[in-house]
């Protein structure tokens, strides 16, 4: 069986990078003919929000059990994001690779660097949103946080920005359905690249080179 491969999506607090995701993983899901995705739930220190279900959306564990599973070396990457400590099993996403699944990571760009240095074959992708001045609002419009925090979170998001230049792959979440578009077409193009192809088809292609 063909292995999956690992996309990780990296975007500023407020950049859509969720809401895509989902509404990837849903079209997915309905399609028979779409590509095979599931989406790694890390595991967060971060308190659990209102509407958030563990085990869904994170696996909420205390501080102990999160340093106790980075001792183990349970985590493919972990870390530190407004104080609170954030990890991917590594195990699992072994697992899902291994069986053929395409997996999302959702991820930020400190993570992404220590997947890439692991895993190179993994596919980056930076979403960015059209302006720091849109980026302000839709974090004021979703009502989770005060004004300083907001703040705190405007400030790391030009800093995540800067980080750009590590990824494959740059989306421009302006209107939603087309960077939806955008990313799927990212998806789809990853199956295609040469070094896929070449796992893919390798006695296909070993054959017509052989001629």
């Amino acid at each position: 069986m063909t292995r999956g491969i690992l996309f990780l999506i990296s975007a500023p607090s407020g950049g859509g990078k969720t809401s895509l995701v989902n509404a990837m993983f849903e079209k997915a899901s309905s399609s028979k003919d779409g590509r095979k995705l599931c989406v790694s739930v890390s595991h967060t220190t971060r308190p659990q929000r209102p509407g958030e279900e563990d085990g869904k959306n994170y696996h909420f564990v205390s501080d102990t059990e999160f340093h106790q599973l980075r001792s183990e070396s349970a985590f493919l990457e972990s870390a530190e994001v407004f104080g609170n400590l954030y990890g991917t099993s590594k195990a699992w996403v072994e697992e899902r690779l291994e069986t053929g699944l395409d997996v999302i990571l959702e991820i930020d760009w400190q993570g992404a660097s220590q997947v890439q240095a692991l895993l190179s074959d993994a596919v980056s992708i930076f979403i960015l949103p059209p302006s720091l001045d849109s980026l302000r609002q839709r974090l004021t419009n979703r009502g989770q946080d005060d004004a300083s925090v907001i703040e705190q979170r405007m400030a790391e998001a030009v800093n995540e920005i800067t980080h750009l230049n590590q990824a494959n792959f740059i989306v421009i979440n302006d209107s939603f359905d087309t960077a939806l578009s955008d990313l799927e077409a990212v998806i789809r193009s990853a199956h295609l690249s040469k070094a896929h192809q070449l796992k893919v088809n390798e006695d296909l292609l070993n054959g017509l080179l052989s001629q």
